[in-house]
């Protein structure tokens, strides 16, 4: 068992507590900080203009009337940025509700009158009443502070709000991109290889889940390339026997079953090289190279219409890309397969836009009905009834082998109507990309 300060420290409870931590830390420092710059526990701090006229109200509401001009002429000369003099009464005219000077007033108390005068500069101009009518104004300095900086609580608070936003945001962002890295893995989960693994980094719960999902990949990869080997073994062997039984049955005198025998050897023979296309086709047994696809598409073409069908190639006369050769000789060939089934004409079209190679085998057949598009690019699904195959037209393998070979390349196979009546196969290609390798 991990040390419990480690287990803590490395999961996603130990990292809220360090984040907690870390706020109550920068909060105080932030506090501490304010405190050391302003002092206000300093008996020595120099008092500000709002002190300085406040003692001298003070002094000359204390003092006779015939005192207060030499004391405000002492003032003058004592604190020459204070500006104070005496005002005839009846001449203060306020020009503001002045609440910035409630210290002044409490301070004062209810004999004596604090009022807002113009400002000067960056100064203000303040008057203060004496109990006796008298009325003496000087300016304050810097003006009324900002309303929070009179407040510590709220200069407390706001600091705590800023602190544990800015680190809740980091922590949800620092938990919440693994999150996304899992959905992103799940959503491009495939068996070729080209897929990277989760990055095993964060909480010590969120590694370990990112461990647990890349053991989940290897084990399913290798149980499909089990399955593969499997089957193909499988399909392999089985043609010896099927050799041996098509020999056998050229022995039975009976003309009709021989005939009906030989047919269904024949058939199973072709399912099982079927199987055995679709399967090499997950395997890694060609090479990439330069190939000129117009010329391949040509050759399908002429070789189709050697067998007496009306198949015709519309395109550039050359188009080279990286592609495997055989592989892709293969897969248009058996969409052409499926196209002269059901239809009396066909045509091969081959057009490159960009980077982009588009092939289009289209024929002048039924169709297939949009519900069963995608399904029939699964192995072993025939088409609807429109379609529908005997048993020695096709096994439903023609489709997954041409999609397995355009995903092997990194591009795509999709089904499209065609006007007025038939389909179109479509293979979509990358001209220069070079294709993944299949596992």
């Amino acid at each position: 068992m991990k040390p419990f300060g480690f287990f803590h420290l490395k999961g996603i409870g130990g990292q809220i507590a360090a984040l907690v931590l870390a706020s109550t830390v920068a909060l105080h420092l932030v506090v501490t900080t304010a405190f050391l710059i302003s002092r206000p526990d300093r008996p020595d701090t120099p008092p500000d203009g709002a002190h300085q006229l406040t003692d001298a109200a003070l002094l000359l509401g204390a003092a006779d009337a015939s005192e207060r001009p030499r004391l405000v002429a002492d003032l003058a000369r004592a604190f020459p940025r204070l500006g104070i003099e005496m005002l005839a009464p009846g001449s203060v005219v306020e020009t503001g509700d002045g609440a910035h000077l409630f210290g002044m007033r409490r301070h004062l108390g209810r004999g004596y009158k604090v009022m807002q005068l113009a400002a000067e500069g960056r100064a203000h101009r303040v008057a203060v009443e004496l109990p006796d009518g008298t009325v003496i104004a000087g300016r304050v300095d810097g003006g009324p502070r900002p309303w929070f900086w009179g407040a510590p609580w709220l200069v407390t608070l706001m600091t705590a709000f800023i602190c544990i936003t800015v680190l809740g945001l980091w922590a949800a962002r620092a938990l919440a991109a693994p999150l996304s890295s899992f959905a992103k893995a799940a959503e491009n989960f495939s068996l070729d290889g080209t897929a990277e693994p989760l990055p095993e980094r964060g909480p010590e719960e969120i590694r370990s889940v990112a461990r647990a999902l890349n053991r989940m990949h290897e084990r399913i990869a290798r149980l499909m390339s089990d399955r593969t080997r499997m089957l193909a073994a499988i399909s392999h062997d089985l043609r010896t026997p099927i050799t041996r039984l098509r020999l056998r049955a050229e022995f039975i005198e009976d003309e009709g079953n021989r005939k009906r025998m030989l047919i269904d050897l024949d058939q199973m023979r072709s399912m099982l090289e079927s199987v055995l296309s679709l399967l090499r086709n997950d395997r890694k047994i060609e090479a990439v190279t330069l190939v000129d696809i117009a010329s391949t598409l040509q050759l399908v073409a002429d070789q189709f219409g050697d067998m007496g069908h009306a198949v015709h190639y519309d395109g550039p006369a050359s188009a080279t890309a990286a592609a495997r050769p055989d592989d892709l000789h293969r897969g248009v060939t058996n969409l052409v397969e499926n196209a002269v089934r059901f239809g009396a004409e066909v045509t091969i079209r081959l057009d490159v836009s960009g980077t982009t190679l588009v092939i289009d085998v289209e024929d002048d057949g039924p169709g297939i009905s949009d519900a069963r598009k995608q399904e029939m690019l699964e192995p072993f699904v025939r088409g609807d009834d429109a379609r529908t195959m005997d048993e020695s037209t096709g096994f439903g393998l023609g489709l997954s082998i041409a999609r397995a070979i355009a995903l092997a390349h990194g591009g795509e196979l999709s089904l499209h109507d065609r006007e007025p009546h038939g389909l179109i196969v479509r293979m979509q290609l990358p001209v220069w990309q070079e294709p993944r390798l299949a596992a």
